[in-house]
């Protein structure tokens, strides 16, 4: 790879312990997720709120990803303090976590999870940026890096629900603790990072993506996909194991969801057709999904429908970032990425919100409305389609 080849003398020992350590981050960064994004709406339910203070709350980390987060990795980048901000805001979302397993009213733990979220969703965008200064500087290959996050979100997901299934659901928040403790723990071993070259940056002189109309249409199309998985990030455990579902079975279909998703990134090399249109078979896999899980099937159906999540977020993902890479000048990839982690966070945050009145009052029908939304978003990128096809690819 060209990055590899950027230091011409580098220690083994070095790049070893870079990427051992940068390996037990990233596990530890992502088996919070694991245990946090299918556990911790059960958590709400069982300390006494009802659906819709849950919508609200689930909703808090999209909305902090379009506010706080920018700033903060802007904050990280101009000091080339991408180590210290990552220790600062794992300690920080461990000493949040702290504070909400000992809170009951609604309100209150919106407002510690409020204050946790807007130092915890920067981390993830920081370990990415740091890894990357790893693999210019060590020669590493960033995939190999980022699997152990992937392979640690199946980990946490397996722990928390075999423990769902030993243990009252009002203490699956310390499963969450413990693991949010271990990542700070893990960022105290992290390596300092060797300074930027002089000259590094983006360029400025280019005008912004969001004065183009394919672009708006990209971001649109991609966020109503990607939001349309709302209800699943919030109500899947709920609903299932309201239906009679272990933790552990719970735990496995999340897995299975995760697994797809990978076979698709692995195969993404191999895949022919134009980005648009592996979107638009994103937006329909997710029509398909979620009409189906709004019928509420059994095991082997839940089974199936879960493998489809390979489609419905992997596929849309490869995708999007094929269409950035063509409509989006290489001056500002970085800009483009911007807006759309903050058009995904609005709708995301706003899809949140919206579901859990509709769960409240219609149950598993508020997959209905997520099929609504993947189809909007599947109806817009064909409509924009055409326009897209006759633009030339970006040199």
């Amino acid at each position: 790879m060209p990055l590899s080849r950027q230091i011409s003398t580098t220690s083994p020992v070095l790049s070893r312990r870079f990427a051992d350590r940068l390996g037990l981050f990233y596990g530890a960064v992502f088996m919070l997720s694991g245990t946090h994004l299918p556990f911790f709406p059960v958590w709400l339910r069982a300390i006494g709120l009802d659906a819709s203070w849950i919508g609200v709350i689930i909703a808090v980390p999209a909305v902090t990803r379009f506010t706080v987060l920018p700033l903060i990795t802007a904050v990280a980048e101009r000091r080339q303090a991408l180590r210290a901000a990552m220790r600062l805001t794992t300690f920080a979302t461990a000493s949040g976590f702290v504070v909400l397993a000992f809170q009951r009213e609604p309100w209150l733990v919106f407002l510690v999870y409020v204050a946790t979220c807007c130092l915890w969703t920067p981390v993830v965008p920081l370990t990415d940026a740091y890894a990357l200064r790893g693999v210019m500087s060590y020669g590493l290959n960033y995939g190999r890096l980022r699997l152990w996050g992937s392979a640690a979100f199946i980990a946490g997901t397996l722990l928390c629900g075999g423990v769902a299934d030993l243990a009252p659901s009002s203490e699956l928040i310390w499963i969450i603790l413990l693991v949010a403790l271990c990542g700070a723990a893990s960022s105290l071993l992290l390596q300092a990072l060797p300074p930027l070259p002089h000259g590094a940056g983006l360029a400025r002189d280019g005008r912004s993506p969001l004065g183009h109309p394919s672009f708006l249409c990209i971001i649109a199309a991609s966020a109503l996909i990607q939001a349309s998985h709302a209800a699943y990030y919030t109500f899947s455990a709920i609903a299932w194991k309201a239906q009679g579902f272990s933790g552990l079975t719970i735990a496995w279909l999340w897995t299975m969801g995760v697994l797809a998703e990978i076979v698709v990134f692995a195969l993404s090399p191999r895949f022919t057709l134009a980005p648009a249109n592996l979107v638009m078979i994103g937006a329909a896999a997710a029509v398909l999904r979620w009409s189906l899980t709004a019928q509420e099937p059994h095991a082997a159906g839940l089974a199936a429908v879960q493998i489809s999540h390979g489609f419905t977020f992997g596929l849309t993902l490869v995708g999007t970032m094929g269409l950035l890479v063509r409509h989006v000048p290489a001056q500002l990839t970085a800009r483009g990425q911007g807006y759309y982690a903050a058009a995904s966070g609005v709708v995301g945050s706003a899809a949140s919100a919206l579901s859990g009145p509709v769960y409240a009052a219609y149950g598993p029908g508020v997959y209905y409305v997520m099929a609504a939304m993947a189809g909007a978003g599947g109806v817009l990128m064909w409509i924009a389609h055409r326009s897209l096809s006759l633009q030339p690819h970006n040199a």
